[in-house]
């Protein structure tokens, strides 16, 4: 079974809070862990310095500061910039040091440069005002997380000047002029930073998340919060998807593994004029880790198919007369899924009735993880409540649906557009309803467990707009599901005519050393197992396993689903990587395929670095 320690790592994602919610984090850091508010905002300064140097070229920065906190990582960025050797000035919107507040003074006092006092609008025509703002790089330290438009005075005539300047501008933890809570772009006419990157702090803002303010890069830095903390503060419920939970996915290759270790996928799908659909799918599972690869085609497919890719396995399939996967096919349904992992469906299969009611049936019936893409989800358009299973399934599967906005149109009878606007909510009652994993593709894709645990992905761009990508995705992310092993045999989920296993090897220990800060019956679960090892009431013994197994079981389609959102984080970024080679225009689908390995090796690197990208 996992290690404690291992599901814990595994499940420290990336948290999205509000800003109330990181005023609570950053005081509880001091009042209850004894972190000096001071060592924050060191950190925070250090921090921008550091970025600041990885991401821009410059000689000269000008650090435009306010008056509060926001100032005072703004005063720590300078003296760290100044003793790495640039030519630093500062700007700071108050009339004197007696305007500074709290911990912005005490930084202040050891500036190693004299500041420019910026009071009035006028005072920005002043030569030598005029002059610093002419720096390779400014830092745009004005306004943080506490501010809610609109911009007034002084300060809005700064983030004017800020945005005609020449040099690269970096926003201190959030652009000056936005609400860190909107969770979308921001209205026409807002004057707010417009920044060539940004680095925050801690945790992610909705805003940086969702609201488009940048095309540069965007990463948070920790600065002394401890995990646990923020986690306990976050109630959104909603994570974004990093590199560093990318490759804590990774699976050790021993030197003795042998590739069923490793997992077998099986996709079903194809037809005629659409093979490719299918390969392209089979090809990335494979890059990406699985062991085996099967693809499942019409008979008159599977040879173009088998001369794809010498490394695919093929299956033919019976056909009907246009070439679509036939309903006689369902007599094979034994053979083709046993030893299978996971079944992808979908790919290419086409909108043929006599097929999409094979899907249907061999959805209803199907034992393992699935899948579930393209002309997959088109069969079960008006017959949603047939994506459940006929019977109990083995608990430690997931079933997966990849609708694009269209394909959720179609599932919902929602259209597209009230789908666009409500992405997360129409995602997360879709996951409630079919009980299944809900990756909501599109601009910043939502991932949503059964259990409504959520993900936001930032990795992907305009350029994956192409026939094939959303085939690769579905490959990805079986080709990773394929690969876990949540649990060893002996740890596997009872039936209910095998016997009670002893409470000891339950896992209790490993499940809720993370869960019990982030589930209310954690304490509750506990204080029942200590009243049982007292007691040896076997009543109580039944009411603890019945409740340990359910826990288990979320805890498991918890970590199941997060896999699914870092599949969904390496297709993005091989995609990034994919146009960064051949740009948005000319990259193809195969390309994704052919960039996975380099999205691997960028995560490996990531994963040692102090600063969590959202965006690079």
């Amino acid at each position: 079974m996992y290690q404690a320690a291992f599901i814990y790592n595994l499940l420290q994602s990336m948290k999205i809070v509000t800003a109330e919610e990181m005023r609570a984090i950053d005081r509880a850091t001091t009042e209850k862990y004894g972190i000096p508010s001071l060592t924050l905002m060191e950190n925070a300064g250090t921090s921008v310095a550091e970025f600041a140097q990885k991401h821009f070229d410059f000689e000269s920065v000008c650090a435009v500061c306010g008056k509060g906190n926001n100032g005072g990582d703004g005063f720590v960025a300078a003296r760290k910039l100044h003793e790495a050797g640039k030519k630093v000035s500062v700007i700071v919107l108050a009339k004197g040091p007696d305007e500074l507040r709290g911990d912005a003074a005490e930084m202040f006092k050891k500036l190693p440069v004299s500041a420019l006092w910026v009071a009035d609008e006028k005072d920005f025509k002043r030569a030598e005002v005029e002059q610093v703002l002419k720096s390779d790089l400014i830092l745009d330290a004005i306004l943080g997380i506490g501010f809610k438009p609109p911009l007034k005075g002084v300060a809005e005539k700064a983030v004017i000047r800020i945005n005609k300047a020449s040099g690269f501008v970096l926003a201190v933890d959030i652009p000056s002029g936005i609400d860190a809570d909107i969770e979308e772009p921001p209205e026409a006419g807002i004057t707010y930073v417009h920044a060539d990157g940004i680095i925050s702090f801690t945790a992610a803002k909705p805003a940086i998340v969702f609201g488009n303010l940048t095309d540069g890069p965007i990463a948070i830095a920790p600065i002394g919060s401890p995990e646990k903390l923020i986690t306990a503060n976050s109630h959104l419920r909603q994570d974004v998807v990093t590199s560093r939970d990318a490759q804590a996915i990774s699976v050790p290759r021993l030197p003795d593994a042998h590739k069923g270790e490793f997992g077998h996928v099986l996709v079903i799908g194809g037809s005629v004029g659409k093979s490719g659909a299918v390969a392209m799918a089979g090809m990335a599972a494979l890059r990406c880790g699985a062991g085996l690869v099967t693809v499942a085609a019409p008979k008159s497919v599977q040879p173009l198919i088998a001369a794809y890719a010498p490394e695919l396995m093929t299956e033919a399939l019976p056909e009907t007369l246009e070439g679509t996967i036939s309903l006689l096919a369902l007599a094979d349904r034994e053979r083709l899924l046993k030893g299978k992992s996971v079944v992808v469906i979908g790919p290419g299969i086409s909108r043929n009735e006599e097929t999409a009611e094979f899907v249907r049936d061999l959805v209803s019936v199907c034992p393992v993880s699935m899948v579930i893409d393209a002309d997959g989800l088109n069969a079960f358009e008006e017959l949603t409540e047939e994506l459940k299973p006929d019977n109990v399934v083995d608990p430690f599967t997931i079933r997966v649906l990849t609708p694009h906005p269209g394909e959720m149109s179609r599932l919902t009878g929602l259209l597209t557009g009230e789908i666009q606007s409500n992405r997360i909510a129409v995602a997360k009652k879709f996951a409630a309803d079919t009980q299944t994993c809900v990756v909501l593709k599109g601009h910043r894709t939502i991932i949503v467990g059964p259990e409504g645990q959520m993900w936001i992905n930032t990795t992907g761009n305009p350029g994956m707009a192409k026939g094939g990508s959303g085939d690769v995705l579905s490959g990805v992310i079986a080709g990773l599901l394929a690969q876990v092993q949540h649990l060893q045999p002996n740890d596997r989920w009872q039936s209910e005519d095998e016997p009670k296993a002893d409470i000891e090897s339950l896992g209790l220990n490993a499940i809720y050393r993370w869960i019990s800060t982030q589930d209310p019956q954690g304490g509750e679960i506990r204080a029942l197992r200590d009243k049982y090892r007292k007691t040896k009431n076997r009543k109580l013994l039944a009411e603890l396993q019945n409740k340990v197994q359910t826990k288990i079981k979320q805890a498991i389609a918890l970590i199941s689903s997060l896999h699914v959102g870092k599949a969904v984080y390496l297709h993005g970024l091989a995609g990034d990587i994919a146009a960064s080679l051949y740009g948005q225009q000319s990259m193809i689908a195969t390309d994704i395929i052919n960039c996975l390995g380099e999205a691997f090796a960028v995560c490996d690197d990531e994963a040692l670095s102090k600063f969590v990208y959202l965006q690079r």
